[in-house]
């Protein structure tokens, strides 16, 4: 497709994403948000995890977690073509516990379904995992190595984002969208605003899942404290914990549809009780931040990303795996929108399926 005027609906890790890879095919790109990077992307974790973030009965969701994971790199070196600021990209893998007995009978039913899903995962020793990341308990009770799950800073992502599609000639507008006619001049339209894409785009159904999220700072005689993502289950409830190259540890997530969209103290209390049950350690670490996020979750926690009309595509309903499926909606939404034919098939994500 030529060069076409295109009008982007949000500013979250899709939208400038998908921005920014049509900017580089050498489109005039728009994009409209009153405040960008300030929703689900601004309060992610940021793990690169298609193999830990797999759920039970989620199959049609596997290949695109895994496609997705495959064309990050890409996206991260788009982002540095354009931009000099980090990412907070890290392939140092990812640890995966047990706390207990009960945890490690989870942990095992777990990796068999991956491994059967063609996923690599590495059984380890307690005393192996300790070796890799002595600040582990001594007494967690099973632990699995995924090398292929890595992850990125979210802040530090869109904040690159933001830069790289500037010097990439994309335009921003701080204007709110109520009505995709307000885009009368845009020849295609991204509709790639979390949970406001139901108000303008008819059929979509998208709840608000919320998850609260904690950061630390770890002090310099322990610093690092980790040295990669460590995944645990404590008596079935999942935790993470997050090193960062800045010396902060990101420990989330809970989930909760109770419409609150404050932190929570039972949440976090949850999350400092089952981290530390993990790494002990935490406990001496300096105290950061408590944030809440909505997460634009739809029936079947598959994301909606497709054409809905000659001059619209949508792209939303990315749940718990924004930050992953970025690489897949920003490279098939491109797709989209020129046209193509897109690089993984997209049936199960069809916008219209709920309508």
């Amino acid at each position: 497709m030529s060069s076409v005027n295109i009008s982007v609906v949000g500013a979250g890790i899709i939208g400038l994403t998908t921005a920014l890879t049509l900017a580089d095919r050498g489109h005039q790109v728009t994009v409209h948000d009153p405040k960008p990077a300030s929703g689900a992307s601004h309060h992610a974790g940021g793990m690169l995890a298609p193999t830990a973030e797999v759920v039970y009965k989620q199959d049609p969701l596997f290949p695109l977690m895994r496609a997705s994971a495959e064309w990050y790199p890409n996206l991260i070196n788009l982002t540095a073509k354009y931009s000099d600021l980090p990412t907070g990209y890290r392939t140092d893998g990812t640890l995966v516990v047990a706390r207990d007995k009960a945890d490690k009978t989870h942990l095992a039913e777990l990796t068999e379904y991956q491994s059967r899903h063609g996923m690599a995962v590495d059984k380890l020793t307690t005393r192996e995992a300790r070796k890799l990341e002595p600040a582990l308990s001594p007494a967690i009770n099973g632990a699995v190595r995924i090398d292929g799950d890595h992850q990125v800073q979210p802040r530090l992502f869109t904040r690159a984002l933001l830069d790289a599609c500037r010097r990439a000639n994309v335009t921003f507008e701080t204007d709110r969208i109520d009505s995709l006619d307000q885009l009368d001049k845009a020849d295609q339209v991204v509709v790639a605003n979390g949970l406001g894409a139901q108000h303008l785009v008819e059929g979509l159904e998208l709840r608000p899942v919320y998850g609260d999220v904690l950061h630390v700072r770890v002090p310099k005689h322990q610093y690092p404290l980790l040295t990669r993502v460590v995944r645990g289950f404590v008596e079935d409830r999942p935790v993470y914990l997050i090193p960062r190259e800045d010396g902060t540890l990101t420990i989330g997530a809970t989930t909760r549809e109770d419409g609150r969209d404050q932190p929570q103290i039972q949440g976090i209390h949850q999350l400092l009780r089952d981290a530390i049950e993990l790494v002990p350690a935490l406990e001496e670490c300096d105290f950061v931040e408590a944030t809440a996020g909505a997460r634009p979750g739809t029936p079947d926690d598959l994301p909606y990303l497709g054409r809905v009309d000659e001059r619209t595509v949508v792209s939303t309903g990315y749940f718990r795996h924004g930050i992953l499926l970025a690489g897949l909606g920003a490279r098939c939404g491109a797709e989209l929108v020129d046209r193509h034919e897109p690089s993984i098939d997209l049936t199960a994500c069809d916008p219209r399926r709920h309508s």
